[in-house]
């Protein structure tokens, strides 16, 4: 039956066209936005997904910031530390050559003096950002350091923050407030050091006198006169080879601390590179696909306006009947 007033086939037609002109635009943003799921009305489970690892991943890409941070405090303790290690070495050979028969003691000590002054910067040159491992201008131990290191997401969704924690007193080379906290400040005491020595009696040394601090060493500043003797001089040696070896043995602890912050930057950043690949594969469009699919879509087009032109035709070909 033919009716000037309802059209089958035109209906049919229109409506075939609507559809694929609604796949041509999703397919056209696909191709202009390079994502298949760009709203959550596109997908609502993979949109959120994805929008949760960009959070995720803009944290991250903090904690890869802070682990910067914390190297570079790490390398600054480290580096003052090693150049502390040296200028007491120095102090040591100074030492040495003073157990010379013949030497001048008071002019091997006025070296002496001019390297510990050296030891003083350094230590008070160690500064990143505002701290300073190596000086501790407290009465008390310094506190701990944490640097931030990773951000997890649990199975149930929870969120937490790791650290890695950083012994600070261990490192501590000058006490200014509290002699006995440093490493060039606090007694040492130099019978414990001698395998010959068999009495009970303690001989205190310390290196650096910190000045006004308020709880300072009861043992003797390490320094030569004309009178020093021999035994003095043995005894010197000791206390400063034994603050070599703890010198030496807290930059081991910074440098293993600064190599764990190494590996875990290289991690943060694999695993962000990873989750950027994830959200990809769930959001992403395959243009090879959406470029193949255009092309088919735009002759589909084609052909629908050409069927949606020959069903409205079929009521001209009725007037035709008329005349």
């Amino acid at each position: 039956m033919s009716s000037i007033n309802t059209n089958a086939s035109a209906m049919t037609a229109l409506q075939a066209l609507k559809l694929t002109n609604k796949s041509l635009e999703a397919t056209q943003n696909a191709i202009s936005t390079g994502f298949r799921v760009a709203t959550a009305s596109d997908n609502a489970a993979y949109w959120s997904i994805a929008t949760t690892m960009r959070s995720d991943n803009k944290a991250l890409s903090t904690v890869q910031d802070a682990l910067g941070l914390g190297a570079a405090k790490v390398d600054t303790a480290y580096t003052g530390l090693d150049a502390a290690i040296d200028v007491t070495s120095e102090i040591k050979a100074k030492l040495v050559a003073a157990s010379e028969p013949g030497v001048d003691k008071t002019k091997i000590n006025s070296e002496i003096t001019q390297l510990k002054q050296q030891l003083a910067s350094i230590v008070e040159s160690a500064s990143f950002s505002g701290e300073n491992w190596l000086l501790n201008s407290a009465a008390t131990a310094a506190a701990d350091k944490s640097i931030v290191a990773s951000f997890t997401r649990s199975a149930t969704g929870n969120v937490s923050i790791t650290t890695i924690d950083v012994t600070v007193s261990n490192f501590t080379l000058i006490g200014s407030e509290n002699a006995g906290l440093g490493l060039l400040t606090k007694d040492i005491d130099a019978n414990a050091l001698d395998d010959a020595f068999t009495g009970t009696s303690s001989d205190n040394w310390f290196l650096l006198d910190p000045g006004s601090a308020a709880t300072t060493a009861t043992g003797t500043e390490i320094s030569l006169s004309s009178t020093t003797t021999d035994a003095q001089v043995n005894a010197m040696i000791r206390v400063v080879d034994k603050i070599i070896s703890d010198m030496t043995s807290a930059a081991a602890d910074l440098g293993a601390t600064k190599t764990r912050i190494d590996l875990q930057s290289n991690f943060v950043g694999n695993l962000m590179d990873a989750i950027d690949r994830g959200v990809g594969q769930l959001v992403d469009a395959d243009m090879n696909q959406e470029s193949t699919r255009l092309q088919a879509l735009q002759v589909q087009q084609q052909l629908g306006i050409q069927a949606l032109s020959i069903a409205n035709s079929n009521s001209q070909n009725i007037l035709s009947l008329f005349r």
